[in-house]
């Protein structure tokens, strides 16, 4: 089973609805999850903030965080995650930020820098990923792990519901 299938079980068992916010995967999260059959159960939608004017305008990403912090940044994806969250009107959000090259890349954010973000109505994390491979791979790998955290974050809540 895929990790998409696997976060669909868990998002419909919990019943609790999903958002995306999308950079550097470039909407691959939301393709990943609106490929299975009844997404729509769980999936409320997601936005691809490719330009930092639409991280501002449509996730409510602050400009004095784009400019003190840059747009890859752990400020930026916590911002974009609980923003997307927010305007959507989910339980869970995911969010991702980052470079995948093969340019754009600098001394302290190489190629591979990705911030991945994932928030609940109870807590927003967000962690730094150094990824290699294509443009392609990175964003694969990206799309993967922030799934694999969001499972995890959902079945936390599950268990901790449960007792």
């Amino acid at each position: 089973m895929e990790i998409q299938e696997l976060v669909a079980e868990a998002m419909r068992k919990a019943g609790k609805t999903l958002a995306t916010a999308e950079s550097c995967t470039g909407g691959l999260i939301a393709h990943r999850i609106t490929a299975l059959a009844g997404a729509s159960d769980y999936y409320r939608g997601g936005v691809v903030a490719y330009s930092n004017e639409v991280k501002e305008c449509a996730l409510g990403v602050r400009h004095a965080t784009l400019e003190a912090h840059g747009a890859v940044s752990e400020e930026t994806v916590r911002e974009m995650v609980e923003g997307v969250r927010s305007k959507l009107g989910a339980d869970y959000a995911v969010a991702t930020t980052g470079i995948a090259g093969p340019g754009g890349g600098t001394p302290d954010k190489p190629v591979g820098t990705v911030w991945i973000g994932i928030a609940s109505e109870r807590e927003t994390v967000a962690e730094i990923l150094h990824l290699d491979g294509s443009r392609t791979e990175i964003a694969a790998q990206t799309c993967s792990i922030v799934l694999g955290e969001l499972l995890k974050m959902v079945c936390q809540s599950g268990k901790d519901n449960a007792v």
